[in-house]
């Protein structure tokens, strides 16, 4: 058993949603007769959604993160094959990035995963929960990693860019 994650079934948030549908929509959107083809792929993400507002009914577009394998993210950019910038996302030091360990082997870091928050979704409610029914018993980040999780979303989507600041000291 893994001290990050647990079984679960329902839908909260920190739970690991495998092969989800997510729509991509392309860059130049331009509607044909009053339709428009938004190509859907499949992909891992994982619920950013407070728990709260999905049980209370207060989201009927729950927040996805997508979840990359580190192997994805090498594939994609040659850098995230690099120990050095591994462990920068480790420590939370890439901005937008948030490793998890990985569910099965969590003390294989090679096997983590990554939650992109510069790459969110949003599916309708039922849809999603009927996604995660369809997969049965699946994987949910259990506390104190949830709540680390979703700090680490508040504070990419807190930051806040000055145009100068007090002087370094010397």
């Amino acid at each position: 058993m893994t001290p990050f994650w647990i079984r679960c079934e329902g839908l909260a948030q920190g739970d690991l949603l495998t092969g989800c549908p997510v729509l991509i929509p392309p860059t130049a959107l331009t509607a044909t007769a009053g339709a428009l083809t938004i190509p859907v792929q499949t992909g891992n993400v994982v619920v950013v959604t407070q728990s709260c507002d999905l049980e209370q009914g207060k989201a009927p577009f729950p927040l996805l993160a997508l979840v990359h394998t580190i192997g994805d993210l090498a594939a994609a950019d040659p850098r995230f094959g690099k120990a050095s910038v591994l462990e920068e996302i480790r420590k939370g030091r890439r901005e937008g990035l948030y490793m998890l360990a990985s569910p099965e082997e969590p003390a294989d870091n090679r096997k983590a995963v990554v939650a992109d928050f510069r790459q969110l979704v949003t599916l309708p409610v039922a849809f999603v929960r009927d996604h995660a029914k369809s997969l049965g018993p699946r994987w949910r980040l259990q506390s104190p990693f949830v709540e680390h999780f979703a700090q680490a979303f508040a504070r990419f989507f807190m930051r806040v860019g000055l145009p100068s600041a007090v002087p370094e000291f010397k």
